[in-house]
């Protein structure tokens, strides 16, 4: 061989290579102890592997590890001549290495050292959810807060302390002649203070201020299954209320004579002698005696009306997305009639109380002021009697007939009609829309009659729906119908809803916004959509040839929020979907169809 000569005579250039090589190999070196710092090379994956790999990293050929030599083997290798046929040997498998195996060499090392630090963090996020840090931070400053408190205290008694000392010590020019007495004092006092403080500190602790911790508790999700698990668990709950309420009315109209009468006659000889309030109190605790006995396992069951047992469904586990979307749309019907009766108590007693109707607050101002000076003027037991008196004939007598006799009640029973006289906020707020629509007719047509003199011979009827208008203008402008049509009395201010035309293949004409009228003639259809007149549709009574409720989506449950009306000028039915008063407006359209159908075969026969 002629490469050992060569290496030996010191060529420049494969010299200067062989110190390129070993560089490499000292970095390789440094990789591998930053590498193999912590676990070994058998525990992570190999790089082909690799799910973190690229494709082009992955197409790239798989590094080759570099053996290690033994001792053993570095002897066999050791060549008698000397250690420079060593040398050689290495320099020789140097110079047969290409570059493209160091550099694969590198880069393997280089992202076996992105996987470590990729593991590493995920271990590191691991043991911050594990730990719960933030709780660990909360609680670590409330105990900072705590520490800085009790060395407050200490500093506060310390300070106290050293003040009482000073002012105990005597002077400097008086000799201490009790200073064993003072001593003694002194460690009596001490020890009281000890006591006192082991005795009644905590009961002292109790009594400090401490600012108000402010909890957010997290709101759960909307679920189905759980929506209709707080509406029984409501019920239920509600259920002893239901009943107590139901055998109150049960005696009130005397559903078992017996039981009403016997009822009777105790109350009022417990009113008569004084004995209301403890009869109360031993009823009450009656009642829990017998709520121990039943949960205790007896059977005791005592009502005047009997109990009728629902049937309860068990819970279906599979549910398909209908009958999802059915049981949250009859849950929440139910919510909303019960929070609707609740809104309607609660606002009709604000109203009462707020002077809305002072006709109304002004008969419970005056009894106020009755009971408070009779409360002034005459003994308790006179006024204790002659309001229980008053309660117990009203409830088992007065009662009863009113509830037999609906006219009567109309007309007598004070709380009852001041009760159902009293407005709620939705009945307020409609109120004063319908008159401020009646102010605004009446300066309409006060406006008009300068312009123009009105026929003698009009009615008021005709003069108001002459001048009916609407957001965009006077009704029969919009339409171009004759100054007598007007929307019927049901529809006065429509129906909001949206027109499918399908004749119509334009996204723009398939689907209008709009309100729906009724007069005495024509089915008028407005468009919210500002422009001319043409997207507004007008449909004779007389034209149309079958109307009907119609479903637009099959999809969804229910029988649907639309009406289909079929005419010969169209091919397909005109739908007016997304009707929440559909029903409202199928019953007032086809009574005025039949009306004007019937009419016209009448008029057609004679």
């Amino acid at each position: 061989m002629r490469v050992g000569p060569d290496l030996r005579a010191g060529d420049p250039e494969h010299h200067v290579k062989v110190k390129q090589r070993s560089s490499v190999l000292n970095m390789l070196r440094r990789l591998d102890k930053i590498r193999f710092r912590g676990h070994k090379r058998d525990d992570f994956l190999d790089l082909a592997e690799s799910p973190n790999a690229s494709d082009t990293e992955c197409g790239d050929e798989i590094p080759l590890k570099i053996p290690r030599t033994s001792p053993r083997d570095i002897e066999e290798l050791r060549d008698p001549a000397g250690p420079g046929t060593l040398i050689m040997a290495a320099g020789v498998q140097d110079f047969n290495r290409t570059e493209s195996d160091r550099l694969n060499e590198i880069k393997g090392h280089l992202e076996i050292a992105l996987l470590e630090k990729h593991f590493l963090q995920e271990e590191l996020r691991k043991l911050r959810e594990e730990t719960n840090s933030e709780m660990l931070r909360q609680e670590l400053d409330r105990e900072r807060q705590r520490r800085i408190e009790l060395e407050q205290k200490v500093q506060e008694v310390l300070k106290a302390r050293t003040e009482e000392q000073t002012a105990q010590q005597p002077p400097k020019g008086q000799p201490q002649i009790n200073n064993g007495a003072d001593r003694r004092g002194q460690g009596l006092s001490s020890r009281v203070q000890k006591w006192f403080y082991e005795k009644f500190g905590e009961y002292v602790e109790d009594f400090r201020f401490q600012p108000e911790e402010n909890t957010v508790e997290a709101e759960e999700p909307l679920s189905a299954r759980r929506l209709t698990e707080n509406m029984r668990r409501l019920k239920r709950g509600a259920k002893p209320v239901t009943n107590f309420v139901k055998n109150l009315s049960a005696l009130s109209d005397w559903y078992s004579v017996y039981t009403s009468a016997i009822a009777f006659t105790v109350y009022m000889n417990a009113v008569w002698h004084g004995w209301a309030v403890p009869m109360f109190l031993f009823l009450a605790i009656l009642r829990l005696s017998l709520n121990y006995l039943i949960a205790r396992g007896w059977r005791i069951q005592w009502s005047i009306v009997p109990e009728v047992s629902e049937a309860v469904e068990p819970p279906k586990e599979d549910l398909t997305v209908s009958e999802k979307f059915q049981l949250v749309l009859d849950v929440a019907q139910k919510a909303q009639n019960l929070f609707g009766k609740m809104a309607d108590i609660l606002e009709k007693i604000k109203n009462l109380f707020m002077w809305v109707q002072p006709e109304i607050t002004q008969k419970l101002y005056v009894a106020l002021w009755a009971a408070f000076l009779a409360s002034c003027f005459f003994p308790y037991r006179l006024v204790g009697l002659a309001v229980g008196l008053y309660a117990g004939i009203k409830f088992f007598l007065i009662d009863f007939i009113f509830k037999r006799c609906p006219r009567l009640r109309a007309k007598y029973d004070t709380p009852y009609i001041i009760w159902k006289s009293l407005p709620t906020d939705p009945q307020l707020k409609e109120r004063s829309s319908s008159a401020a629509a009646v102010s605004r007719r009446l300066q309409t047509a006060a406006s008009r009659s300068y312009v123009s003199s009105a026929p003698a011979s009009l009615s008021r009827e005709d003069d108001a729906g002459r001048f009916h208008s609407t957001k965009k203008g006077n009704f029969h402008e919009i339409f171009n119908l004759t100054e007598n049509e007007r929307p019927l009395a049901a529809c006065e201010n429509g129906w909001r809803c949206c027109l499918i035309n399908r004749d119509r293949k334009m996204p723009t004409d398939y689907i209008r916004n709009g309100v729906l009228y009724v007069t005495e003639n024509y089915l008028c259809f407005e468009s919210s959509r500002s422009g001319s007149s043409k997207r507004n549709k007008v449909i004779r009574l007389v034209d149309i040839t079958d109307i009907q409720k119609y479903k637009v989506l099959s999809v969804l449950p229910g029988s649907g929020m639309g009406i289909a009306v079929s005419t010969p000028s169209t091919q397909k039915p005109l739908v007016f979907g997304a009707m929440v008063h559909r029903d409202e407006a199928f019953e007032t359209i086809f009574s005025q169809y039949t009306k004007i159908t019937s009419a016209a075969a009448s008029g057609g026969d004679s």
